[in-house]
């Protein structure tokens, strides 16, 4: 879907502030690998969703459980009020998944797999930051 300048200008802006936040926790956060967004411009910044990918459900456990969530929703949203966006509530925003549900449970297709949790909210407009290690 093609997006308005107004939302093309957020967009971009969102990218920007994820890309930064995606290469720092490469480096921090234990077998964190890539991350991804969604959201439908109309209801922004609350319709933002973004998806932490990690290679195995294991690595989201011991993330967790090592209160690295924390780290890495902190991280995001440090970088997205750089760019302006301010998130109310990033527990309810920033979500975790790995490649091995991904490939267990729809075949590594991603597309299919992160429709799931935006029926309701479509037009969504996605991107995915794979990092550098």
């Amino acid at each position: 879907m093609k997006l308005n300048k107004t939302s093309q200008k957020i967009d971009n802006n969102v990218c920007k502030a994820l890309t930064i936040a995606c290469e720092a926790s490469l480096h921090e956060v234990s077998g964190f690998v890539w991350l991804t967004h969604r959201a439908n411009y109309t209801n922004f910044p609350a319709s933002l969703v973004i998806t932490c990918v990690f290679e195995t459900e294991t690595e989201v456990e011991v993330m967790k459980a090592q209160q690295q969530d924390k780290l890495l929703r902190n991280a995001i949203q440090k970088q997205l009020l750089n760019v302006g966006v301010v998130v109310k509530n990033i527990k309810q925003q920033v979500h975790f998944d790995s490649e091995e549900a991904c490939q267990q449970q729809h075949q590594g297709e991603w597309p299919q797999r992160l429709a799931l949790s935006i029926t309701k909210q479509k037009p969504y407009v996605g991107k995915n930051y794979k990092g550098r290690r």
